[in-house]
């Protein structure tokens, strides 16, 4: 029998389905690299993208001119010494993502030595086995010197010759006493490196309330500051629980569809006014923003025979109001009032027909003789 040809988007891959040369994208900051399969493309430039710990990540020269692809376990330029990293980008789409990296001298950019040896792996896996017992005596070193910084993380070089400590400070932190502890405890080069609590959050990784995994720990980069002031334009309630993220930050996604929201709310008569009628005034009760809905009330402060009308029907209502005329309701002349709650269209009644509380009758107890 003849051979069965492999299908093409599982060839390559260890497991799971991915694009040929392209990967699993179980990694942190990942970027899916859809010009892999494109000839020549690993051949446009020797730039190589390596990530390290979490989501360190580093640029390199591939000076070898190794045929290295998305996966491979390299050994890399680092000072001192070497480092273990494993490529996560390859081609064209290397030089974008330097940009976004804003290296600004071409000193920063190293060199790939070659494909990690099994020595080299030896020593990289005695180096991480460290990292956790690192980092809670360093937290007990700091606490002993009385420094107010948390140290969140601890990253071995792949040699074991350096390491860096990561932690975090609302203030500026004298730390050249912590250094010189370190060295004398750990006899490796010490390097500090300060970071924020979304930095923090997206180095550890989790899952949102929304049930995806955090945007910090797979695909954002670049943190903007976050204000109440998104929530106002989007209507959401300012409950600091619920606005809060993994950071105890505000969220970052908050900022995401702001734009669009301030477009449409140009588009919505202010809440100060109020719609005069034939029958009665109406006041702003709430409001549908991307759909350019608003919704008035009879009563300033509560909700009593609520309408809902278009924002271009409120703005007709004003400029009518403007001329001292009242329209006969609030809905167009040529359109009935909506009936009021949802309509459960099989049983041809309101779905809150059921919501009723039903009165229950006292049994009566039986008479003595």
């Amino acid at each position: 029998m003849e051979k069965q040809k492999e299908h093409p988007i599982r060839t390559g891959c260890d497991r799971g389905l991915c694009a040929a040369a392209i990967g699993r994208q179980d990694r942190q900051l990942n970027t899916y690299d859809w010009l892999a399969d494109v000839p020549g493309n690993a051949e446009s430039t020797d730039l190589v993208e390596v990530q390290f710990k979490h989501t360190r990540k580093g640029y390199f020269h591939n000076v070898n001119n190794l045929p290295l692809k998305k996966g491979d376990v390299v050994a890399v330029e680092a000072s001192p010494g070497h480092d273990i990293g494993v490529v996560t980008l390859t081609g064209r789409l290397v030089k974008l993502q330097l940009k976004k990296a804003n290296l600004k001298s071409e000193d920063d950019i190293k060199r790939i030595y070659r494909l990690a040896r099994q020595s080299d792996m030896d020593k990289f896996r005695e180096a991480k086995a460290l990292e956790h017992e690192t980092m809670i005596e360093s937290r007990e070193i700091a606490k002993g010197l009385g420094l107010k910084m948390k140290i969140g993380d601890v990253e071995y070089q792949g040699d074991g010759q350096k390491a860096i400590f990561y932690y975090i400070a609302d203030e500026r932190v004298d730390f050249r006493q912590l250094i010189k502890d370190l060295a004398a405890a750990f006899h490796v080069r010490i390097e500090m490196k300060q970071i924020g609590a979304r930095q923090e959050a997206g180095r550890i990784g989790g899952t949102g309330p929304c049930g995806r995994e955090l945007c910090c720990a797979t695909w954002m980069k670049n943190f903007v500051s976050v204000s109440t002031g998104s929530a106002r334009f989007q209507d959401i309630s300012l409950n600091p629980q619920k606005l809060a993220g993994m950071c105890a930050k505000l969220k970052c996604c908050l900022n995401y569809e702001v734009d669009d929201y301030i477009e449409h709310g140009r588009r919505l008569p202010s809440r100060e006014v109020v719609l005069q009628t034939q029958d009665a005034d109406y006041y702003y009760f709430k409001s549908d923003i991307l759909a350019e809905l608003v919704t008035y009330s009879t009563d300033k402060r509560l909700a009593a025979n609520l309408e809902t009308i278009t924002a271009k029907r409120a703005k007709e209502i004003i400029e009518m109001n403007r001329k001292g005329e009242k329209p006969q309701q609030l809905q167009p002349d040529n359109q009935k009032k909506e009936p009021e709650g949802p309509i459960d269209l099989l049983a041809g009644d309101s779905i809150t027909r059921f919501d009723k509380a039903k009165k229950k009758k006292k049994k009566k107890a039986p008479k003595k003789e």
